[in-house]
């Protein structure tokens, strides 16, 4: 049996939701749990076209598996009209068997998201991110207002899950703010994980 991780899961066209995921993946660590970073791949206009089976940079593809035996899970795409970006739909939308077996029932699940600009969708986004994985009847968390960064921030952050605002060239770095937030993000996932995965059968 491998040991537990947390599936940090994201899509990213520009980099800056990859940032993200990684700092996120800090803060799974921080609890002592391991992180399994995993990405989805672009989707094509032309309906018969394929992606690589193994991206040229970044986090591999998430497998079914990926997500059928994680212990929680962060999910991060940047933001297109307010929802998730196609390629992380198009990933959901495929997991209809796991919603079958029931395997991500009474896991713990998250969600981060970055946008170009300060009002661009960043709360829609995450919200409707959460409605699939309430169907997979996972345990939905976001941010509390301990996190103090949560009342200091100008650019990201949201009770409902960290986010950044990358601009509109997608140039600007995620500044202490956002990224204090996703480990503080990544940290709560992971420490609810463990006591979800210790609690009596």
């Amino acid at each position: 049996m491998q040991p537990p991780y947390l599936l940090v899961l994201y899509y990213s066209r520009h980099g800056a939701t990859a940032t993200l995921a990684r700092h996120i993946a800090r803060g799974v660590e921080q609890a002592g749990i391991a992180a399994r970073l995993r990405s989805v791949p672009p989707v094509s206009a032309d309906c018969e076209a394929t992606a690589p089976a193994v991206p040229d940079s970044g986090a591999p593809y998430c497998t079914h598996d990926d997500l059928q035996h994680c212990a929680g899970l962060a999910l991060g795409s940047p933001t297109r009209f307010g929802n998730m970006a196609a390629p992380m739909k198009y990933f959901i939308d495929s997991t209809s068997s796991l919603w079958l077996s029931g395997a991500l029932i009474n896991k713990p699940a998250g969600v981060f998201s970055s946008t170009s600009s300060l009002h661009g969708g960043q709360e829609t986004t995450l919200l409707t991110m959460m409605l699939p994985l309430l169907h997979h009847g996972m345990i939905i968390t976001g941010l509390p207002y301990s996190e103090s960064a949560l009342m200091t921030t100008q650019t990201g952050g949201t009770p409902y899950g960290a986010t950044h605002v990358a601009g509109s060239d997608n140039q600007r770095t995620p500044d202490t703010d956002e990224l204090n937030l996703c480990q503080a993000q990544g940290k709560r996932l992971g420490e609810l994980a463990l006591k979800l995965l210790r609690r009596p059968a």
